[in-house]
């Protein structure tokens, strides 16, 4: 099945709908990989799809156009979610022309024997005339891999934008007008958060470059396409990269025998009660994937990190917690450490040394409790809770 976004435009992709794992993304909506046609005086084939299904791709050409009328394809990302049909791709269309930049000549040159394909490497200033449009290119590098870039018609306003905007959402939809607005939205944050937070600082400039060129519809490589709420996602965009945090605290924590749970509640309990504007959210990371964990974290302001020692070391899933955090390089946010152990402290300062490495606000000192909290310690929890969310409302407001 393919979809018109404009006359003579389609969408040709595939949609995935049992897919649950993306290197350790929880897909748990299933994904899409989308791949488009457009037929002028020309035709071009925007992005391939994942190789397993490069075959439906090839189907869905057929269904529009000979396959050998087909003149150029465009790489946007080597990622083999989108460049793995590739080979399959160029070895049937015969007279098609790769069209991608430098720096993804390299990468396809990694992954595919590309002697025989006829490419053609492009930049910004060149300008790819297909008839009545014209395709521009818009090199967008580590947005999210060195070789990533745009790809733009500005006859129809219409931006293809890679990774970029994008959701992992299998749907029989195809635009963002068709389906829920808050799950989409929800599942473009979680995809920011697990995938795009590193960049932030070049999302910025890219979206700076974006805001020159008028847009109309923006189709993204995954998930929905934006054509009535195309401000709406650039605005989130802007928010997620910029570090416009929500007053939110997030307690993430481990516990043996529950003594860290109830020292955990009871920052909850103090954040709770100092503002009903605060968000707080509790999770128990032995029970929460690493994508909900990160998706909760992007617009937290504040955070406390809990932890039971085992063997001299925080727990083994809080461990797998700061080690994918750190990779996604979150910034500014106020934090406390927290845990209880037995005959030898060591998760809560594993934490606090993690919370300085990473150059967030360390509110207190940890705070340990010896097997279990006494009302004093759960005190000193709660006013820890207080901490976090007066920190959480400064910098929400």
């Amino acid at each position: 099945m393919t979809t018109e976004l404009v006359k003579n435009i389609d969408w040709i992709g595939h949609v995935d709908w049992s897919v649950r794992d993306f290197h350790s993304f929880d897909t748990f909506r299933g994904a899409t990989y989308n791949s488009y046609l457009i037929r002028d005086t020309k035709t071009a084939v925007i992005d391939a799809v994942k190789g397993l299904y490069a075959q439906h791709l090839l189907q869905h050409i057929a269904e529009k156009t000979e396959p050998a009328k087909v003149d150029y394809v465009v790489c946007n990302h080597a990622e083999p979610d989108h460049a793995g049909g590739l080979a399959t791709l160029m070895a049937n269309l015969p007279n098609a022309v790769l069209l991608c930049n430098a720096k993804c000549r390299e990468s396809l040159a990694a992954y595919f024997d590309i002697g025989n394909w006829k490419i053609q490497v492009v930049s910004p200033e060149d300008k790819i005339s297909l008839g009545n449009r014209t395709l521009n290119f818009v090199n967008t590098p580590m947005v999210h891999w060195p070789e990533s870039m745009f790809t733009y018609i500005p006859e129809e306003q219409l931006l293809f934008s890679m990774d970029a905007f994008g959701q992992h959402l299998a749907t029989s939809e195809r635009f963002d007008d068709q389906y829920n607005l808050e799950t989409i939205l929800t599942e473009a944050k979680s995809y920011y958060a697990n995938i795009i937070t590193p960049y932030s600082k070049q999302v910025l400039r890219t979206l700076e470059v974006a805001a020159k060129i008028p847009i109309k519809m923006i189709a993204p490589s995954h998930g929905l396409i934006w054509r009535t709420n195309v401000s709406k996602i650039v605005e989130a965009y802007q928010n997620w990269a910029g570090g416009n945090y929500a007053p939110k605290v997030l307690i993430l924590f481990d516990s043996m025998w529950d003594s860290t749970t109830q020292m955990a509640e009871a920052i909850l309990d103090g954040a709770a009660q100092e503002s009903d504007k605060v968000d707080v959210q509790l999770l128990h990371v032995r029970r929460t994937t690493l994508t909900r964990i990160a998706t909760e974290m992007l617009d937290a302001a504040a955070v406390a990190l809990g932890s039971a020692t085992l063997n001299l070391q925080i727990m083994p899933q809080m461990a797998s917690v700061i080690t994918y955090l750190r990779g996604l390089k979150f910034t500014s946010k106020s934090a406390i450490a927290f845990g209880s152990y037995g005959w030898a402290h060591a998760g809560s300062d594993q934490l606090d040394r993690w919370i300085e490495e990473t150059g967030w606000t360390r509110l207190t000192k940890p705070i340990d409790a010896k097997f279990r909290p006494t009302p004093e310690i759960l005190e000193h929890c709660r006013n820890a809770g207080q901490l976090l969310a007066k920190a959480a409302l400064d910098v929400g407001n």
